[in-house]
């Protein structure tokens, strides 16, 4: 079965670094794209990122553009989230996302990891 497990949130003071990895089994990672998301408190869930299956295209949300870098390594199946210049605003849980499958893809999630930005 699919699974997305995310790790490497944390507690980093304004201004700081941290770099979101998220591991994927259960299905051919390299055949599709990958997405970021967060959720604060009292919010809804919004996307933060996304990768082509290749990794040749990224896109981002006008919060993240110019600090936030989504990569990822088809052959340790994993998806990275670099996060530079963090401010108080970012603190959320982060969520890995995957759409999978043919016709209708099922949409799958980690179970999150909690950034926060506090000083």
């Amino acid at each position: 079965q699919v699974q997305l497990v995310e790790s490497g949130g944390g507690l980093v003071q304004p201004g700081g670094s941290l770099r979101l990895s998220c591991a994927a089994s259960g299905f051919t990672f390299s055949y599709y794209g990958m997405r970021w998301y967060r959720q604060a408190p009292g919010k809804e869930r919004e996307l933060v990122a996304h990768i082509t299956s290749t990794g040749g295209v990224t896109n981002y949300a006008a919060s993240g553009e110019g600090r936030f870098t989504i990569s990822r390594d088809n052959a340790k199946n994993t998806v990275y989230l670099q996060m530079n210049n963090l401010k108080p605003e970012d603190t959320a849980v982060y969520y890995c996302n995957a759409r999978v499958g043919l016709p209708q893809p099922n949409n799958y999630w980690g179970q999150g990891t909690q950034v926060t930005v506090s000083s």
